[in-house]
Order: structure tokens, then C-alpha cells, then sequence
């Protein structure tokens, strides 16, 4: 086992590999690269963590700095070979809980409250605290990087947007090994659920897990989609592939999947 120097000793617990960088541009692009050089060296869980990321990356390749010591950037190797190639998409859905999870669990009986936004933001109070970017490794397709970029010690001032918010912006200190440690638990737990439901995102619970963490589910919305159209409606449900059932005012239901979205947003805000 790779211990780290700074000191996780939970997550090292609870992975193969925890491998600390000083600073990178992206722990993404980092763990992508070392899983193609080397994949039996970045066994399943294997984790590649920074504090100071220069050149995060989220969907629809959009980018972001922040400053050193404020966010907490991680990207974990997960072995999916078991899931079917049609259930893959649950992946990052299966990583939004995961982080919902465990950042729930460092604001328990704080007053505060973390939800998932449909299909892997993590909110706390309402505020976006944490995205996640899957990302499958070039020749090796049952490879899958799952980067997270949490905002922990980043002050009220630094926050790129008015909708995000950090652990420091509440007054609350994150414990980042036990959050790291709790995350990985609980995204193995979902992953090796859907291996034995055999892709049943119902009957693995993790459908179930989804919808009961996800803040989106029954509030009223306003889908953005690549060519421009808009969906008003309300969000209903997560179906069978893990698309958002959107019911419109005609009663008529559009699913739109998170690849085919550009923004998805409260219609209260």
C-alpha cells in the first residue's frame, strides 16, 4: 500500500493508493495518464489527490483555478468491467451520491444540509460545493476516472459564483480524510451493487439511493439543451438509464440524459 506523505491514513484504509501531488493542472489528466502507462499499478479505488489544482476540468469541458489550499481536487480508479456497457451511465450518478454521502455526514447536526443536483453536482444549503467528471481511459474501456473538486477552506470572496459555497463560506472545517474515506465506501458499496444487480440500477437500490439524495427530483426546472431548446417543467423521476423525467405543463414527459444537457436549473432561481 502507497501511503501518502501528508498524511490520509482513513482513505489509505479504505484504498490501494493514495497518492498525494503538491500541484497539478489537472488530477483527471494525471490519473488518466498514469492508468494508461501503467494500469496494474492504479488498482480499483486508487486515489490521486491534490489541494492545489491549477486547471480543473468539468463537463462539457469547462474550466476553473482556484486558489492553493482551498479546494480539495481528487480523482479516483474505478474497475467497472463488471457493469454492463448499456449501465455505465450510472457511474458518475453513483459518484454524485457517494460525495453527497459524505458530506453529509461532516455537516450532520450542523444545521446545514447537502443534496445531490441531478446528475452528480453535490449542494450544500442549496449552493453547488463539489462537481464530478467521469471519464473513461483510452484503451482500457473498463477503466473509469472519477475526479471530484470540492470547495473546503475557499473563503466567501474567492467563490467563482454567487450559487457556489464551501465548507470555510459556512464556518465549518472539512475533515478531508474522513470525507475521502466516507466517499470511497460508499461509491464502492453502489459500484459493487450494480455488479451484482448486473446493471439494475432498481434493483440494485441505487436508483432508489439516487432519487432520495437528489434535490432536483420534484422541484420545477429549466433544462438548457445543446441546440438551444429549453424544457420548463417539473423534475419527476430518474428512469431506468438514469435520465431526468421532466413532466411539462402539456402533462407531455421529456427524459433528457446528462450528455444531452447543457444546464440544468431551478426555476425558483
Amino acid at each position: 500500500m502507497s501511503l501518502p506523505e501528508h498524511g490520509y491514513p482513513l482513505a489509505a484504509a479504505r484504498s490501494p493508493r493514495v497518492q498525494v501531488a503538491e500541484s497539478t493542472d489537472s488530477t483527471n489528466a494525471d490519473a488518466v495518464a498514469h492508468l494508461q502507462a501503467a494500469p496494474d499499478e492504479w488498482p480499483h479505488l486508487s486515489v490521486l489527490l491534490t489541494t492545489d489544482q491549477r486547471a480543473g476540468r468539468g463537463r462539457l469541458d469547462r474550466t476553473w483555478t482556484t486558489p492553493p489550499g482551498t479546494a480539495l481536487a481528487l480523482s479516483v480508479a474505478v474497475r467497472v468491467g463488471g457493469i454492463p456497457i448499456a449501465s455505465r451511465g450510472w457511474i458518475p450518478l453513483v459518484a454524485g451520491a457517494a460525495m453527497t454521502r459524505a458530506i453529509a455526514a461532516q455537516v450532520r447536526g450542523t444545521g446545514h444540509d447537502a443534496r445531490l443536483k441531478w446528475p452528480n453536482d453535490v449542494l450544500l444549503d442549496g449552493a453547488k460545493i463539489c462537481g464530478i467528471l467521469a471519464e473513461v481511459v483510452p484503451g482500457h474501456p473498463d477503466a473509469v476516472v472519477i475526479g471530484s473538486g470540492v470547495n473546503t477552506r475557499m473563503p466567501a470572496a474567492d467563490l467563482p459564483v454567487d450559487t457556489a459555497i464551501s465548507f470555510e463560506a459556512v464556518g465549518l472545517v472539512a475533515d478531508e480524510d474522513q470525507l475521502i474515506a466516507d466517499y470511497l465506501t460508499a461509491l464502492d458499496e453502489q459500484l459493487d451493487a450494480l455488479i451484482a444487480a448486473r446493471g439494475s440500477a432498481s434493483a440494485a437500490g441505487v436508483r432508489a439511493e439516487i432519487e432520495a439524495l437528489c434535490a432536483t427530483i420534484g422541484s420545477d426546472v429549466i433544462v438548457t439543451l445543446p441546440d438551444g431548446e429549453v424544457l420548463r417543467g417539473r423534475a419527476q423521476r430518474i428512469d431506468d438509464d438514469g435520465r431526468l423525467v421532466v413532466v411539462q405543463q402539456s402533462e407531455y414527459e421529456s427524459a433528457v440524459s446528462a450528455g444531452d444537457v447543457v444546464h440544468v436549473r431551478s426555476a425558483a432561481g
